[in-house]
């Protein structure tokens, strides 16, 4: 998941020289991976990597590369960049998420991990 335009990144210089200053410093790009790959029914997805400016950058590069879906939404991006790393992802981003992985299974042709699917039962 990503907040990311890299023709308008906060971190490029305006005319002049001069830095973004103020409110639009403030809205600097931000990124954020998130893993899935659920082995007990009751795993969630988990944030792997965040972070703004220089480090989004990077993290967006790196997906790019890897041929990793990519998908922009601000606010999401800001919910999940507040998560700490190799932490679940938030109640309230649930929903979101949930679409954005449909979303890349169906564009990938990939069915959906089942949670659990692998797991036995304890006796």
């Amino acid at each position: 998941m990503a907040d990311f335009d890299p023709k308008k990144t906060s971190d490029q210089s305006q005319p002049g020289g001069k830095k973004p200053l103020g409110e639009k410093a403030a809205k600097r790009a931000v990124a954020v991976a998130i893993h899935y790959k659920p082995e007990k029914p009751d795993d969630a997805p988990k944030v792997t990597a965040s972070g703004r400016g220089k480090v989004a950058e990077r993290i967006l590069k790196l997906a790019f590369a890897s041929g990793v879906k990519v998908r922009e939404d601000a606010d999401l991006a800001e919910v999940l960049a507040a998560v700490e790393v190799d932490s679940v992802i938030p109640l309230e981003a649930f929903m979101a998420v949930a679409e954005i992985l449909a979303y890349v299974y169906r564009a990938n042709r990939i069915e959906p991990p089942v949670p659990g699917a692998g797991a036995t039962a304890a006796p």
